[in-house]
C-alpha cells in the first residue's frame, strides 16, 4: 500500500509514465492499476458515531461497543482503523478542573434508588497494603458489602455487585469515580451482558461511610478476608 502511494506520488511529481514510476519503484504494474476495495466503510462510520459520543474512548472501549452491535473484527485491524480516522485520543497531561457550577445529585428517596462504590485502602503491621471495596445505599445509609483483599480487579468487582443485586436487588442507579477498576473492560462486558441492569454515575467518588470509622470497625474483618482469600 505505502509503495502504491509512492508511485502514485512520483507521478504527480515527476513527469514519468506509469511503468517507469513502477520499476523505479520496484512495484508490479498490476498493483497500482487496481481500485483499492472499499476498507469496511460501514464500521468507519459507526466507529465515528462512537468517537463523537465517548470522546474518552480509545479503540478497545469502542471495540466492545461495536461488538454489542455486531460488529466482531481481529483487534489489529480495528486499531489500524482507528488510526486511519485520526481517532486516537492524546493522554491527559494534568488534572483539569471543573469549570461553572456543578449540577447537585437529587437526594434519593428509597432504598435501592442509589448505590456508591469507593475504595479504602490501609496497611498490615508489615507495611503489606490491602483495600477495602465499600458499596453503600445512599438513601437508608446502609452499607451493603466490605469487601477487604490485597488485589480487587475490576472482575472481581463484577462478580460483587451480581452477588449483591441477587441478594438485595437491582439498584436504580450506581455511583462512582473514574477509578480503573470502574471503568475497566469488565465492567463494560458487565453492563453489555446485563442490558437492562442500573446506570452508573460519575461523581466525586465519597461513600457515605467514613475511612476512619470503617478502619476501626472492620480491621479484623479485613484481615479475615485477606487470610482467606490470600
Amino acid at each position: 500500500m505505502q509503495r502504491r502511494d509512492a508511485v502514485l506520488r512520483a507521478m504527480k511529481d515527476h513527469p514519468i509514465s506509469q511503468r517507469r514510476a513502477c520499476v523505479l519503484i520496484g512495484v508490479d504494474p498490476k498493483t497500482v492499476r487496481r481500485e483499492r476495495p472499499p476498507d469496511n466503510p460501514d464500521i468507519r462510520l459507526e466507529m465515528n458515531k462512537i468517537a463523537e459520543k465517548r470522546r474518552r474512548f480509545g479503540y478497545r472501549r469502542i471495540g466492545v461497543l461495536l461488538e454489542r452491535k455486531g460488529m466482531v473484527m481481529n483487534e489489529k485491524k480495528l486499531y489500524r482503523i482507528y488510526r486511519e480516522e485520526g481517532l486516537s485520543v492524546r493522554r491527559r497531561r494534568g488534572r483539569k478542573r471543573a469549570r461553572g457550577s456543578r449540577t447537585p445529585m437529587p437526594v434519593p428517596l428509597r432504598p435501592n434508588q442509589r448505590w456508591s462504590l469507593d475504595f479504602l485502602s490501609d496497611t498490615f503491621g508489615a507495611c503489606r497494603k490491602f483495600r477495602i471495596l465499600a458499596v453503600n445505599d445512599d438513601c437508608c445509609r446502609e452499607n451493603l458489602a466490605l469487601i477487604a483483599d490485597t488485589s480487587i480487579s475490576g472482575a472481581r468487582v463484577a462478580r460483587e455487585l451480581d452477588a449483591l443485586v441477587r441478594f438485595y436487588g437491582k439498584p436504580a442507579c450506581i455511583v462512582s469515580d473514574n477509578g480503573t477498576e470502574f471503568t475497566s473492560k469488565a465492567i463494560l462486558n458487565r453492563r453489555s451482558a446485563k442490558r437492562n441492569g442500573p446506570t452508573r454515575t460519575v461523581s466525586n467518588g465519597i461513600t457515605s461511610i467514613p475511612a476512619s470509622r470503617s478502619r476501626t470497625a472492620t480491621s479484623s474483618h479485613s484481615m479475615a478476608a485477606c487470610a482467606t482469600n490470600a
